[in-house]
């Protein structure tokens, strides 16, 4: 409808254009003097107006001048000490008195010899280039202030050889001359001009070609560098140096031309052959590399939003990385990790290592894309893997790749949720990728705290009772999850506090199934592991979902701050460059993810696996005598060990492990008890010398009863005032804040950490819906079933009587070895019986 309307006033407007178009096609085919005049002088005119149109399409005064003074953003610690410098490339600024003269005097000979005469173009030199190019010759007409314009802003002005690219480095020249002096544009052309090899500006380019600095090179090294200008890659003195020195000398040439050389030495320096020292130059990692690159990626957001550039306006950021304990944290990690690397090598020598003949192997090796080139050349699976186990190059580098350990340690304080240390691999070099943010691994038995924490906020106490025996749960599709320990059941009640203490898997199976996985997946995300899927299955209980390592320190931070989650946080401040506050970042708002009672609870229950179960040897073999808290990992088959730790004023955790999961350690350095635990124990050793976290910290983990405990217990004794009745009550559950207690001796079985109460005694404890506390009359055994299953199962199964609590122990005054050597540590029931012998890795299937 609408076009039919338009289309008549369309016609119209058409037949009023034909007469106009007509003529002017005339005068094209039939030009008139004065015609080819007007056109004439019409084209600059055109010309002008296209240029002044384009102005607003080129940097601005204000963006060269901050181009100029180029100030990265300063990345500090919370003591002070530089992390890092966030620089657009590898370059280091010097001024021009620190630039050899002989390089000023061959860039100027041969790439604008009117260097000072001109304001941005040299309209001789543009005019003669264009006509060389007309004729088929084509040349460079640029000036040094147009090459510094396409240096600078490449996006803004582009590469192509058009005619709005060359108007608008034109135009860029003009402000940045209207802006600098002439040395100034000298010394900022020669600071940002590529030189191949990630070397950026001169002071780089002499270090990666002499092996000198800017101001120490000779005329010859300077005209080698200056040859290069004119196409970097075709002139490249590494890879064709014949060019490079014919280049070299055309440079001389025109240093000879303009007075800069005499014709003698010219004779005697172009017979003189390139002397190279070439060395790649790399930037220094810094004491925090992963936590400065996840900060990068932080800043660069925040600097968008507020109109800033983290390159060039002289930001400080101030960090809540604590320098002394990331050099501690540092130490700790490619310390272990290197011991185990020496148990890697070793498993992986010999016959049964890195060759053909073993299948894992073997495998890795069909994934090359060598292996993949002999195939399409022809060679079957045979005949290829003999032509690759004969490269041994090859075979080295592929073992070395496969069978490298990584670890990734983190450090946050949870009173503020300030992360304190960061280490996200043994060398951020070789390594970069971070094994703390990136990197998802199953958690193993780290992720238990969760049941127990879901089970204690149902009203479950740690002296609640489940028996030890064989447990099938039904899933999906018909299968059956078994899941078993290290020991065999032993058919005898255990309590929750020892179940956790000795991770038990049959035990936290059981659990799960009473508090219901979606129960537990919802306090772990509310803890802290919020970015990674949680799948709520009853296997989610043992740690099968992949997690980040910074996500499981985040959630035990939890933990460590009475249940109460704080969003780990990077920055405290942003200034500018003159100290003038730009941004403050305060502590997260508090989130409560646990009530304090269960997370008292839970905590209190975490220490036995530090002071009697899996976590012992941070208390004798590092002597860690303060008030922690923790809990150990291991995954099957050993692909993962874990560790995280807890004290009141700092939470730390490590995972160790190899990059391929089908890698693994053995049966006894695998589990995380013995690959993690260190690295975590040796850094709290040191941070606790250093006196960084006070050992007079303490937790507060006393719980308040509430008011339905308060009413029984008033209630119970009435009654009990009542009737007469001198029967003692079920004995009471243990205090939370306990001794810590010794493991049970090597001669006890493992399932029987507690004994049957006596028969007159004999109670079934469940947990109410109201106030989750034990329903028992005194002397007499009472269920009381609101829908949960009974923790005991069948109602004659007898109860736990409380055990005695020992003394503290006594630790050792001298100082523990950190060698890696076999103690007599509780083994990790994640996994098989500890063993010291060690067979060639094979693949592993996944589980929990």
């Amino acid at each position: 409808m609408l076009f039919a309307r338009l289309k008549p006033a369309a016609a119209r407007f058409g037949a009023l254009l034909r007469p106009y178009l007509a003529r002017a096609w005339h005068h094209v085919r039939h030009p008139t003097k004065r015609g080819v005049l007007i056109a004439v002088a019409a084209l600059p005119a055109l010309l002008l107006l296209y240029t002044i149109v384009l102005i607003p399409f080129t940097p601005s005064i204000g963006d060269i001048r901050k181009a100029r003074v180029d100030e990265p953003a300063q990345i500090l610690s919370a003591d002070g000490k530089l992390l890092a410098e966030f620089k657009p490339s590898n370059r280091e600024w010097v001024p021009l008195a620190q630039i050899s003269p002989h390089m000023v005097d061959a860039l100027i000979s041969t790439e604008d010899h009117r260097f000072y005469e001109h304001h941005g173009i040299d309209f001789k030199r543009t005019a003669g280039a264009a006509l060389h190019t007309f004729s088929g010759d084509r040349q460079g007409g640029s000036t040094i202030t147009q090459q510094l314009a396409r240096n600078l802003y490449p996006d803004e002005i582009g590469r192509a050889p058009t005619l709005t690219r060359k108007l608008k480095e034109a135009i860029t020249a003009f402000k940045i001359e209207a802006v600098y002096s002439k040395p100034q544009i000298l010394e900022t052309y020669l600071n940002t001009v590529p030189f191949l090899y990630n070397a950026y500006g001169i002071e780089m380019a002499a270090r990666t070609y002499f092996g000198v600095s800017a101001d120490q090179l000779d005329i010859l090294q300077s005209a080698t560098l200056t040859g290069m200008l004119k196409g970097n890659a075709y002139y490249n003195p590494v890879i064709n140096p014949e060019r490079a020195l014919a280049r070299r000398n055309t440079v001389l040439g025109q240093m000879v031309k303009y007075g800069k050389l005499t014709p003698a030495q010219f004779a005697t320096l172009s017979k003189k052959p390139l002397r190279l020292d070439f060395e790649r130059q790399t930037e220094t990692p810094g004491p925090a590399p992963h936590f400065a690159l996840q900060l990068r990626k932080w800043l660069i957001s925040w600097a968008d939003r507020n109109d800033y550039n983290i390159y060039s306006d002289g930001l400080v950021v101030r960090t809540t990385i604590d320098s002394r304990l990331q050099s501690m944290a540092t130490a700790a990690l490619r310390q272990h990790a290197a011991q185990l690397q020496g148990v890697a090598n070793g498993a992986w020598s010999g016959r049964n290592g890195c060759v053909a003949s073993n299948d894992l192997f073997a495998a890795f090796m069909r994934e090359t894309p060598d292996y993949k080139r002999a195939q399409d050349a022809g060679a079957n699976d045979a005949d290829a893997l003999k032509q690759l186990a004969a490269d041994r190059g090859f075979m080295r580098n592929l073992c070395k790749t496969k069978t490298e350990v990584q670890a990734g340690f983190l450090a946050i304080d949870p009173r503020s949720g300030q992360i304190k240390a960061w280490v996200g691999s043994r060398d951020f070099t070789d390594e970069p990728f971070d094994h703390v943010q990136q990197a998802r691994r199953q958690p193993g038995s780290t992720f238990k705290p969760f049941v127990y924490g879901a089970a204690y906020a149902a009203g479950a106490k740690p002296t609640d009772t489940f028996i030890d025996q064989p447990v099938e749960i039904p899933l999906r599709g018909g299968e059956i999850w078994k899941p078993t320990d290290d020991v065999p059941p032993s058919n005898r009640p255990m309590t929750l506090r020892d179940a956790l203490a000795y991770s038990r898997n049959r035990i936290t199976a059981q659990l799960v199934q009473t508090v219901g996985p979606d129960k537990v997946a919802n306090l772990a995300r509310a803890m802290g592991v919020r970015d990674s899927q949680l799948d709520p299955v009853p296997s989610l209980a043992l740690g099968t979902s992949p997690v980040t390592l910074k996500e499981m320190v985040s959630a035990y931070s939890t933990i460590a701050n009475d249940g109460t989650y704080l969003e780990p946080r990077m920055v405290t401040r942003i200034e500018d460059r003159k100290g003038d506050v730009l941004a403050e970042f305060a502590d997260a708002s508090p989130q409560r993810a646990l009530s304090a009672e269960a997370d008292r609870t839970l905590l209190d229950t975490m220490r036995d696996v530090v002071n009697r179960g899996t976590g012992a040897s941070i208390r004798s073999r590092f002597g860690i005598r303060v008030d922690v808290a923790g809990k150990t990992g291991t995954t099957q088959g050993n692909t993962d060990g874990w560790f995280i730790l807890m004290d009141p004023q700092l939470v730390a955790g490590a995972w160790v492990g190899f990059d391929d999961g089908r890698v693994t350690l053995d049966d006894y350095w695998g589990q995380g008890a013995r690959s993690a635990l260190p690295i975590v124990g040796d850094f709290f050793q040191r941070a606790l010398r250093s006196r960084l976290v006070d050992p007079r910290a303490r937790f507060d983990t006393e719980v308040t009863p509430g008011a339905f405990e308060t009413f029984r217990d008033k209630l119970r004794a009435w009654i009990d005032s009542l009737t007469g009745s001198h029967e003692a009550a079920p004995a009471p559950a243990a205090p939370p804040h306990r001794a810590p207690s010794r493991a049970p001796a090597p001669a006890s079985a493992p399932g029987a950490v507690v004994s049957p109460a006596s028969a007159a005694s004999s109670v079934t404890e469940v947990w109410e819906s109201g106030g989750g506390v034990p329903s028992a009359a005194s002397g007499a055994s009472a269920t009381r079933d609101m829908g949960l299953p009974p923790i005991l199962g069948p109602a004659s199964a007898p109860s736990p009587a409380q055990p005695a609590q020992p003394a503290p122990p006594s630790y050792p005054a001298q100082e523990p070895s950190l060698a890696p050597t076999p103690t007599p540590d509780v083994t990790d029931p994640d996994t098989p019986g500890a063993s010291a012998s060690y067979t060639p890795p094979v693949a592993q299937p996944q589980g929990q």
